[in-house]
């Protein structure tokens, strides 16, 4: 099993950017030191708790201090810039990184960012599909391009001087372009299959009740069918918020007490889903009543926390009720503690993953459609 991280991030209120942003970075560095395969972080432009607003800067502020670990725009939102930009900006990452990069794709969720942009009455779908698709011609084309569309328009034909390079835009490190990852946010996603059924790779969110995970590997199947593509349970990454220490009552208060930063996260998250009518990613039963869905609703269900077996068997256990992945994701949160926030990860890396390693060493990846 491969172990992976994964941070929007979601930062308290007055907290120093600059403090923040050094820990994230430090996160993502001793990811790399610890051996974690991939470590992706999120974008947001208007907001002061969600404090990365380019994941393609933050990241290359990483490119020539990591070693071994993938990097990942997780996610750039695509209907927030312009293709041509993306397309030269991811490409550039790419080679900063020599081929260490995914390119982590969403239309963006956080709706102060789409009024910002102008696209809050907008099919942001359409726009996230049309820009996609443009930054694939982009690479896979020639200058002067000649992309024209409903939201945009790629052209250099006017001003080329092809012979000292003008006009065209670089293309990426890997060949033919990075691996393409999709954040999987709804229960019964038509858009896992979709991304299936053109090579992409889906993550189920971290936010998402393990029922609704569920229902992402079959769609996921359903893609690979209609592209003759073999699924691979190591190609699907299941995100979650995991907090471990070294035994139960550390970890129970760092993930519930006042102050926590698993606490904080929700309830960002909660307020935001319920301002934007999305609460059914938290209901066992649709039928539900939004009231019901309060803060320790939402904790019970979607924080492991423990000691290093006891987390081992959480995430066993929910494999059991979503299904056998292969690849799990371990949400970053902010280090309310420093220590405890560091430890988590180093006690996730060292003692955690080999019971994991362990128990599912028998398992095959590769699995018939």
């Amino acid at each position: 099993m491969k172990l992976s991280f994964f941070t929007m991030p979601i930062h308290p209120l007055g907290k120093p950017y600059a403090k923040s942003l050094a820990e994230d970075r430090e996160a993502f560095l001793l990811a790399d030191q610890l051996g974690f395969a991939e470590a992706y972080c999120g974008e947001h432009t208007t907001d002061q708790a969600e404090i990365i607003t380019s994941t393609v800067a933050f990241l290359s502020s990483l490119a020539y201090e990591t070693k071994n670990i993938r990097l990942g725009t997780g996610t750039v939102n695509m209907p927030n810039s312009h293709p041509a930009r993306i397309a030269a900006e991811v490409a550039m990452l790419d080679h900063m990184l020599e081929g260490r990069l995914n390119f982590g794709i969403s239309p963006g969720g956080l709706m102060s960012d789409a009024e910002a942009f102008g696209s809050l009455d907008q099919d942001r779908n359409a726009m996230f599909v049309e820009c996609i698709n443009m930054v694939l011609d982009i690479w896979a084309g020639q200058a002067p391009y000649n992309l024209e569309g409903k939201y945009w328009k790629v052209s250099t034909e006017r001003t080329m001087m092809p012979e000292i390079g003008q006009g065209e835009i670089m293309k990426p490190y890997q060949d033919p372009h990075p691996p393409i990852v999709g954040t999987a946010v709804a229960p019964f996603s038509k858009g896992v299959a979709a991304m299936a059924e053109r090579g992409w790779q889906p993550i189920s969110a971290n936010f998402l009740l393990p029922k609704w995970v569920a229902t992402h590997w079959p769609k996921y199947v359903e893609g690979c069918e209609k592209a003759g593509i073999v699924p691979d349970y190591g190609d699907w990454r299941v995100a979650k918020n995991i907090c471990v220490a070294d035994d139960m009552e550390t970890a129970r208060a760092y993930a519930r007490d006042a102050g926590s930063p698993y606490v904080l996260y929700y309830s960002q998250l909660l307020r935001k889903m319920r301002a934007g009518g999305r609460l059914n990613l938290f209901k066992e039963d649709q039928n539900m009543p939004d009231d019901d869905v309060t803060l320790d609703y939402v904790l019970d269900r979607l924080v492991i926390h423990g000691d290093p077996a006891s987390v081992a068997d959480q995430v066993l256990a929910l494999r059991e009720e979503t299904g056998p992945f292969r690849h799990l994701i371990y949400a970053g949160h902010d280090w309310a503690d420093y220590d405890l926030g560091r430890k988590g990860m180093i006690i996730m890396a060292e003692k955690v993953m080999p019971i994991l390693t362990e128990a599912t060493k028998s398992e095959p990846s590769a699995v018939a459609a």
